[in-house]
């Protein structure tokens, strides 16, 4: 895939101690303007969290740059392809959270949730339990527009609209995933990481972070008991098992995810509305 698409499209993030985000934004923007990358950087006293895009050999240079970081010399990426720059620009922000759940007790550089790979995950979807026999139930913590896009079989989507919505809607459910194995899941794996560390320490038993999330998932695996696709921020929108771009778009007025069906409708004017902000207006 690489040889036929040039653009290189690399997702990561870290929790760790990052408390000179300040000091070290500019170099980050200086290496990003040097190599011409685009996306988004957010830098945090918690952590990193990159969308980039870039040639082969300037995304290459980046990586070499960042891990000559200690704190990011261990530092994991999944990278997909394109043809052309998803992103229109280059954004280096300063943020109180990587990945906002308004809960600051939660510190996963002190000890992660437990982890399930990809390959295991798909072991137990295909057998219908874990490895001692416990009955396998997946949990979104995306948002629920983004659920919409795809998912996997039989997963609970809580319907929230922001991740910070989250764990007072996993405390209240508590008692129905009592006897279960919960995977938690989301694109990259940040918020089901903070997630499943969240479940923890409220008491849940048999909580696993689904490693690498949707994404990684589809590199490794495939898309054996997802439906649909993977909702992304950049202008893809929507990538397939097959981390391929699709032909979803999303509308510039709403923000609405439109899929090609949708986009069939006379309401879809691009740049201007789609069916879902025209239903809300009626």
């Amino acid at each position: 895939m690489p040889a036929t698409h040039p653009i290189v499209n690399i997702a990561a993030y870290k929790f760790i101690t990052f408390d000179d985000t300040a000091e070290r934004r500019a170099a980050f923007q200086a290496i990003c303007a040097e190599l011409a990358l685009k996306g988004t950087i957010l830098l945090s006293p918690e952590g990193i969290n990159l969308f980039v895009a870039g040639s082969r050999a300037s995304v290459d240079r980046f990586l070499a740059w960042l891990r000559d970081d200690p704190r990011f010399a261990d530092l994991e990426v999944k990278e997909s392809y394109s043809d052309e720059q998803p992103f229109n620009r280059m954004l280096v922000k300063l943020k109180r959270e990587i990945i906002t759940m308004k809960n600051p007790l939660i510190k996963p550089e002190l000890g992660r949730a437990p982890v399930v790979t990809a390959t295991t995950l798909k072991r137990w979807l295909d057998q219908g339990h874990d490895d001692d026999g416990k009955p396998v139930v997946m949990v979104d913590t995306r948002n629920a527009f983004e659920v919409d896009v795809g998912t996997f079989d039989d997963t609970i989507d809580y319907r929230i609209e922001k991740f910070s919505e989250f764990p007072a809607v996993i405390e209240a459910h508590r008692n129905e995933l009592a006897d279960k194995t919960v995977v938690t899941f989301c694109t990259g794996g940040i918020r089901c990481e903070k997630a499943a560390i969240h479940m923890h320490n409220i008491g849940y038993e048999s909580v696993y972070q689904l490693e690498g999330g949707i994404l990684k998932y589809f590199e490794e695996v495939g898309g054996a008991h997802y439906t649909g696709d993977c909702f992304v921020f950049d202008h893809r929108t929507a990538l397939n098992p097959q981390l391929e771009a699709t032909e979803a778009t999303q509308c510039f007025a709403c923000r609405s995810v439109v899929m090609p069906r949708e986009q069939l409708s006379p309401s879809y004017i691009p740049g201007k509305s789609c069916p879902h902000c025209v239903l809300v207006e009626a």
